[in-house]
């Protein structure tokens, strides 16, 4: 049924290449099928200033896509004179993921900013993305520890995100852009380890879906996501 001859509950390829950038505190090259996308983390010893004297560290993201991620061209966003609301939606969203499973207080005031560049796109760039930034955060949070700025790793349990659509009237897992292009509904899962929902994005594209559609994706993107869990304790030697 599917373009790419997957099951409907398979993932694409995944791999997560970690120590990419030579000069980010943390980073990986992390890839959905021919999504790819390279996640670099940096750590500053200072906080926004409305967060100074609270005690606490932050944690940003910015995300961005090279011209040539996709089949044709793109202006970069720079030159067109800022953002687009698509790119600042996302960032966000990185952000809020990886501070969903960060003792912020742990942290004490310094800053983790976190940089999702996506070279190749082909469907789920900021599911990819939040997942491979919550590896970075950790490798960063890994080179930190060692010079004694911390005590702990202060990320509480892992994050992970996955894409599950209705495509052909069936729940899929894992949407390459060939199936989202075409699909009655999208939705974006972003899961921690112990289960917990993060946040979630369902949008009906055509007609409204079903309740029983969407738990159908949501029992997916568990799976799914459970599967990426694995892949980030292996990229992280853990």
């Amino acid at each position: 049924m599917r373009p790419s001859g997957r099951s409907l509950d398979q993932l694409r390829d995944v791999t997560i290449e970690t120590g990419v950038s030579k000069y980010a505190e943390g980073s990986c090259l992390i890839k959905f099928g021919d999504t790819h996308v390279l996640c670099t983390a940096t750590v500053e010893d200072k906080v926004p200033g409305w967060m100074r004297n609270s005690g606490k560290g932050w944690i940003t993201a910015e995300y961005g896509m090279l011209p040539r991620a996709t089949d044709s061209r793109m202006q970069r966003e720079a030159t067109r004179g800022g953002q687009s609301g698509r790119t600042q939606e996302i960032q966000r969203l990185i952000g809020r993921s990886i501070r969903a499973v960060t003792d912020l207080k742990a942290m004490g005031e310094m800053q983790m900013r976190l940089d999702c560049d996506v070279i190749q796109a082909d469907g789920g760039t900021r599911t990819a993305s939040i997942t491979g930034a919550y590896v970075a955060a950790h490798l960063a949070f890994q080179g930190v520890r060692r010079l004694g700025l911390i005590k702990e790793i202060p990320l509480t349990q892992a994050v992970a995100a996955i894409s599950c659509g209705i495509y052909n009237d069936t729940p899929v897992l894992d949407l390459d852009y060939a199936e989202d292009s075409n699909a009655g509904a999208d939705a974006n899962f972003v899961l921690a380890g112990n289960g917990g929902l993060v946040e979630i994005q369902a949008t009906a594209e055509d007609v409204p879906f079903e309740r029983a559609a969407f738990d159908q994706m949501l029992e997916l993107a568990r799976k799914g996501c459970d599967e990426l869990f694995v892949k980030q304790r292996q990229a992280l030697g853990l």
